[in-house]
């Protein structure tokens, strides 16, 4: 919000010598945020002249100029060149001196121009940066101004004004005019505040006449679209008569442009008091003004010339002709004020909120109205604001007000607030006195009643967003001053921090981080084709939940892998020159259960605090969300160098890769060969913990690699974070280093080859006992020497006592109850 200094002295007592950033100072103090100062870039000499002569001469371009002598109020007039005609000889106008800087910047000197030295300017309103428009030079005498000759115009024009800028945030609405500015200004300073909307009601109520107003805008959501309704009528206007520059001044400083006498009215008046209007031309109506919501397929052409297709929930202004305005929004074409205006009717409400909102965005149509609107104005207001459009519809354009008119509207409740003894002090962490308490909240204009337990509040009208014990409280710490607030850090309670699963996730992540890996995280979007090829292990269609908004329309699927988010990834660093890649995510995947629908069709208001149930209905319909962990290789894994070749990434690579998960979860991971669709049939491992499977691990099929746009071999894996870090339990018990050497053995077993080598090392180490401390499968040999159908296995094994040094006998004692289990389980024979 900008608000101009000269404007804002109207409403509260300003220093003579204040600043603007003494105001921006002051405001700050009351919770808003200093944004700029604006000014206009002019300075001076710039003086009221009087033409004194005036010679046309035509030119060899076809133009034609005026050779002016000018009276600024010094001894000999001035010779300036002026191709405006919009003059007479004896009309005061604005000149601008050397030395003057126009807006630009456009310096002002002497120059030699059509044969003649001018020796300065004479002004337009565009070239003093009073508007948009070029009719040709100010005029005074157009203006209602006769001023001396050499006044100062800067100080005359309101050209030397100077406006603050201020944010304001979405919940204090009311700051969006300059009555509630100089009011807030007020409670900083204690400075005397005189309300612009303080008029007798008496005064201010139309009579009647032919412009009817009929409610038929049914509530929707259980919201009435307009709780007020008021118009007011002004005849014989003069729309051609030009605004005041010290209105013109004034709206620009604010960032509005002038458009227009009646336009600029309208526009001050919102300004000012925070209360949107609008203009018709009385005589373009078709009967009487209807406030009801759109029908279906119903359209209606806006100020910007937009034809727009209406929705149901669209409340709109309507005359016999059909729809003539967006309510709160923008107004229609057919009816709008132009220079032919004769007769306005000029209309102020009360829209709902909500319902201005989502139309001004449904339709992408903000405004300086749908912003005050959605942010809710002051029920109380509408008929001062008619009332002052008309008044200077009157002053300023010469209109006739008129009794014509009318007006809806209901009684104003405002809900009263109980504030509990003692609550702003317990929550605040100040001690206010209780005079305090209801002089900040009585200056702010509540009313405020001593009851047994407290106090009870209600609100001014002009305050929407006080609507409970907790907003009072936040108010009496605004008025009496933040810094009051002391700042003390609260002590934590002890045993918080991260929980074992937040640990756990963080102990992966580092880890992967530590072994080479890049994190990439990815949007959890999808389609269904990756959903059900990653998704699952054989490839079928599964349930998939599908967003109702997405980000992308080609992938509008939650995620059930990780996979696929690794691929893109991979696929744009490659198509970037990066070919050799490690990276890894760690992320939620959406893995909804059959037979299960998921979403809801009631969505809870924004404005209302979700009941316990509501909360339980929204979170029964996301499906279970699982934290998953992912990695992709690609390229080399080991980059070319001298005396030793590149190292292309494989399978290898990617079961070191679960090793350092499975260390860093504190679980033991073990693989056996699988198949799942995406992956290649020979080089797919499942993993489990236990008997628990947790995820898989191998190599893209070249088919997916290729779909995918990765030129060479991709290793995968995908575990099931969350599932492993609960197996692991809550903590890692690092286990006691023996002081006693290890006896290691070798040991080679053939076994038919469809046996996998997972379930023959498991077989040994549960037969080999507490004495072997790991076991590695080191080779897997087929070929000469061997059966058909068979391979041949190799595991190191290491065994180790706690308390003594083993024996080669005792060693070979273990391995062989370890190589009995194996046979007893498949056939598994020592390898002559």
């Amino acid at each position: 919000m900008r608000v101009p200094l000269s404007w804002l002295r109207e409403y509260v007592d300003l220093a003579a010598d204040a600043t603007p950033e003494d105001v921006l100072a002051a405001l700050v103090t009351v919770g808003f945020e200093e944004e700029d100062v604006h000014r206009f870039e002019i300075t001076g000499p710039v003086v009221v002249g009087q033409v004194v002569s005036l010679e046309p001469e035509p030119q060899s371009n076809g133009k034609t100029i005026n050779w002016c002598q000018v009276d600024v109020g010094e001894a000999e007039p001035r010779g300036i060149v002026c191709g405006a005609h919009n003059f007479v000889v004896g009309d005061k106008v604005v000149v601008t001196l050397p030395g003057a800087v126009l807006p630009g910047p456009f310096p002002i000197a002497a120059r030699k121009t059509y044969g003649h030295v001018s020796d300065g300017m004479i002004a337009s309103a565009r070239e003093l940066g009073l508007g948009d428009e070029h009719n040709g030079i100010v005029v005074l005498s157009d203006l209602g101004i006769d001023a001396p000759v050499g006044t100062d115009a800067i100080a005359l024009l309101g050209l030397d004004d100077v406006a603050v800028e201020i944010n304001v945030t979405p919940d204090r609405g009311y700051a969006f005019s300059l009555r509630g500015v100089a009011r807030e200004y007020s409670h900083a300073t204690g400075a005397t505040f005189r309300d612009p909307a303080e008029r007798d009601f008496a005064d201010l109520q139309p009579g009647s006449g032919h412009t009817t107003i009929v409610d038929d805008a049914a509530p929707v959501r259980g919201r009435v679209g307009a709780s007020e309704f008021v118009t007011r009528v002004v005849r014989d206007v003069d729309p051609s008569r030009p605004t005041p520059p010290w209105m013109i001044a004034r709206l620009s400083l604010a960032g509005m442009r002038s458009l227009g006498v009646l336009i600029d009215i309208t526009n001050y008046v919102m300004l000012e008091l925070g209360q949107p209007l609008h203009g018709y031309d009385l005589d373009k109506l078709d009967g009487g003004i209807t406030v009801r919501r759109a029908m279906p397929g119903e359209k209606m052409t806006t100020l910007d010339g937009q034809e727009r297709t209406l929705h149901v929930e669209d409340l709109l202004i309507t005359d016999g002709s059909g729809p003539i305005g967006l309510a709160g929004v923008m107004g229609g074409g057919t009816t709008e004020m132009s220079e032919t205006t004769k007769n306005v009717l000029i209309e102020a409400a009360s829209f709902d909120p909500t319902t201005i909102a989502r139309t001004a965005r449904r339709h992408k149509l903000p405004s300086e109205a749908s912003k005050r609107f959605e942010r809710g104005v002051d029920p109380l207001i509408p008929f001062v604001a008619a009332r002052r459009a008309a008044d200077l519809m009157v002053e300023l354009a010469g209109g006739t007000l008129t009794e014509e008119g009318g007006a809806l509207f209901a009684e104003v409740f405002v809900a009263e607030i109980e504030l509990p003894a003692g609550f702003v002090e317990g929550l605040i962490g100040v001690d206010y006195t209780d005079d305090e308490i209801t002089g900040a909240l009585t200056t702010i204009g509540a009313e405020v009643t001593a009851s047994d337990a407290g106090w009870v509040v209600i609100p001014p009208t002009w305050r929407p967003d006080l609507t409970d014990k907790w907003t009072l409280a936040e108010e009496v710490a605004r008025i009496h001053g933040l810094d009051r607030i002391p700042s003390v850090l609260p002590t934590p309670p002890s045993g918080r921090g991260l929980t074992a699963l937040q640990q756990g996730r963080r102990r992966v992540s580092d880890a992967l981080a530590a072994a080479g890996f890049v994190e990439t995280p990815a949007f959890p979007f999808t389609t269904q084709a990756q959903n059900d090829l990653h998704g699952s292990a054989s490839g079928e269609t599964l349930p998939g939940i599908r967003l109702a908004n997405p980000l992308d329309g080609q992938a509008p699927f939650l995620r059930r892998s990780l996979v696929p988010g690794l691929l893109q990834t991979a696929h744009r660093n490659i198509s970037r020159g990066l070919t050799d890649l490690a990276i890894f995510e760690t992320g939620v995947v959406f893995l909804p259960e059959p037979g299960v629908t998921y979403g809801t069709d009631e969505v809870p208001p924004l404005g209302v605090r979700p009941t316990d149930e509501t909360l339980a209905e929204l979170n029964a319909s996301i499906p279970p969300q699982h934290r998953h962990v992912a990695a992709l290789l690609t390229g080399n894994a080991v980059a070319r160098q001298p005396g030793r070749p590149a190292e292309a990434a494989g399978l290898t690579e990617a079961l070191d890769s679960v090793r350092v998960i499975a260390a860093a979860a504190g679980v033991e991971i073990d693989v056996a060969q699988s198949q799942r669709a995406a992956l290649h049939p020979g080089r797919t491992g499942v993993l489990s913990v236990g008997s628990v499977e947790v995820g898989y691990v191998g190599e893209l099929h070249p088919v997916v690699a290729e779909a995918a746009d990765l030129p060479g071999r991709a290793v995968v894996l995908e575990l099931d974070l969350d599932l492993i870090l609960s197996l692991a339990g809550n903590r890692i018990v690092a286990e006691s280093l023996s002081t006693f050497p290890a006896a290691t053995q070798d040991v080679s077993l053939t076994v038919p080859a469809d046996i996998p080598a997972a379930d023959v090392q498991a077989a040994l180490a549960e037969g080999a006992g507490a004495l072997l401390e790991s076991v590695r499968l080191v080779d897997d040999y087929r070929g000469d020497g061997l059966t058909d159908g068979t391979k041949s296995l190799t595991f190191a094994l290491r065994f180790r006592a706690p308390d003594r040094t083993l024996t080669a006998a005792e060693a070979t004692e273990a391995k062989l109850a370890g190589v009995a289990v194996a046979a007893e389980r498949f056939g598994a024979a020592l390898r002559d």
